[in-house]
Order: C-alpha cells, then structure tokens, then sequence
C-alpha cells in the first residue's frame, strides 16, 4: 500500500479540505487532513492570508488475479476405421476448468463482505435507552442554571425555555425548549458545548462545591451519540477491509470517548488519540494482535 499527498489553500480550513476531497474524489474518513497554515482573517483585509492543509490518502493494491486455466491438450485422434468416419473431438477439459473459476470468483468477491460482517457481529451498535431526565428541579443551583441561561438566550435573540432536571448522581441537565433551535446548537453542537461551559463557569464561579451541569436541545446529545456509534463501526470495517488507518475529524474528549468504547473490542481494530485540544483527532488503526485504546 502506498501514499500520496496534496496541499490545498482555502479562505477556511474546512474549505480547503472540501476542495481537496472534491479535487480525490474521497470522502472525509477515507484521508488524513493535517492544517499547515491556519487562515487569517487581518484587519480590514490588511494582513490576511488563507489556510492550508494536507490532505494524505492511500492508495489500496489491487488484488492479484488468478492466472487463466491452461489449455485444454487436445485429444489423441483414434484411428480411422476402413468404412466409419471418424467421430468429432470433445472439449471435455476446458468446460471443467471454467467451472473451476467460477467456483473461485464468488469467494473473492465475498471476502471483504465477510470482514465487515465480522466487524459489526464482533461489536454491533448498541441502542441507547429513553432518555432519563429524572425530576424537575427548583433548588438553589437550579435556579442559577434558569436565571443565567436566560439572560443568555435573550442576548442570542432566542425565545428558548429552560427547563433543569437533576438526576439521581446530583447532575444537574438544563433543557432548552422551543422552536428554531439548531442555532442555539450549531455545526456539530459546537454553540451547545460553548453555552454549556458559559453556564458551567457561570454558577460554579465562587462556590465551595462544584457541580456538573449538562445543556441539551432537541434531544440533540443523545442523537449525536448514535450518529458517532454508527460512524465508529463503519470506519471500522473499512479499516479491517483494507488494512489501512483511517484519522476522524477532530472531535471534544466526550466524543472521542464514545469511539474508543465502542471499538474496544473489535478484532484487529485499536484506537488512540492525537493532537492537541480543540484539534485532537481519533485515529482508527488496523492491529493483526489487537491493542488497547488511549484517550
């Protein structure tokens, strides 16, 4: 297996990784992107230079063929016989060796099928359970969580609801409710994350206690668990399929979390983490003797 590389500018890093996709033909889990040059924006467009990056792919062997069947020897004519003609030649060697290789072509067909099928029977995704937000909560904290959230939103321009629950671990789960909500959530729930710590910095600043505070909309974090699960398993069939590493977008330590469990204990996979927050990435290895993941 070899690789190549190619470098690609853009006016932002995810563009510039589109336009290298585009350019491959490859979809995103199928290349490593590594940014050399982070875009900047300038002042007033004085100073302002694109981003770079490199995108590394690999190119699979193709398998070997195997050779054609030799011919056929022809057979030994018998000998003629005074009055009789003698009968037609039969081909009885060559439709044998045609079956033969119809025989052979379905398993090589079948073999990268079976991989992935040993992959999703070796850790099949599981289905998370309702979601439980215990009871709805109006103590002292909660009532922080409400009175900051809410002059948050009215700063966004949102007319969200905010409802907080506590759970049976004493975390408290602040729910937004409304209409319009995917830009209080925003591109892979990063307006979410950034809301969440706002609210956690927030009511934790100057206590003695600290608690732990979960900010969800439109059952979105539950979702998004689900979306990563599935995106584990297939990268992982792909990884067994062609023996090759596969490097995810980079992704916050929850997320990276979910991927490392539920590949842990799937044959001839591992994982580890790379980088350096917020651009630390999953890589997704093939390993013939199994390993252990590291976040």
């Amino acid at each position: 297996m070899t690789t190549k590389f190619i470098d690609v500018t853009g006016k932002t890093e995810d563009e510039a990784v589109a336009k290298a996709l585009a350019e491959l033909g490859l979809e995103r889990e199928e290349v490593s992107v590594e940014i050399l040059e982070r875009a900047k924006k300038g002042f007033l467009g004085i100073g302002a230079s694109p981003a770079k990056v490199r995108v590394t792919y690999g190119l699979a062997e193709e398998p070997v063929k195997a050779p054609p069947p030799p011919p056929a020897a022809p057979a030994a004519p018998e000998p003629r016989k005074p009055v009789q003609a003698p009968p037609p030649e039969r081909p009885e060697k060559a439709p044998r060796a045609e079956k033969r290789e119809e025989r052979r072509r379905p398993e090589r067909r079948e073999r990268p099928e079976r991989a992935e099928r040993a992959v999703e029977a070796a850790a099949p995704v599981p289905v998370l359970p309702p979601q439980d937000l215990g009871e709805i909560c109006d103590d002292e904290k909660a009532a922080q969580i409400v009175e900051f959230l809410t002059g948050l939103l009215e700063h966004m321009g949102s007319k969200a609801q905010v409802k907080v629950y506590r759970n049976e671990e004493g975390r408290y789960k602040a729910i937004l409710e409304g209409e319009k909500l995917g830009a209080l959530i925003g591109r892979r729930g990063e307006t979410l994350d950034a809301i969440q710590q706002l609210t956690n910095y927030s009511v934790n600043r100057g206590g003695e206690k600290r608690v732990r505070i979960h900010v969800d909309a439109e059952n979105y974090r539950l979702k998004r668990e689900q979306s990563l699960q599935h995106l584990a398993m297939k990268v992982a069939a792909k990884v067994v399929k062609y023996k090759r590493n596969v490097t995810l977008e980079p992704m916050n330590a929850y997320e990276r979390h979910v991927i490392h469990t539920v590949l842990q204990n799937v044959e001839n996979v591992t994982t580890y983490s790379m980088g350096t927050e917020p651009n630390r990435r999953v890589i997704v290895a093939y390993d013939r003797t199994g390993g252990k993941q590291q976040q």
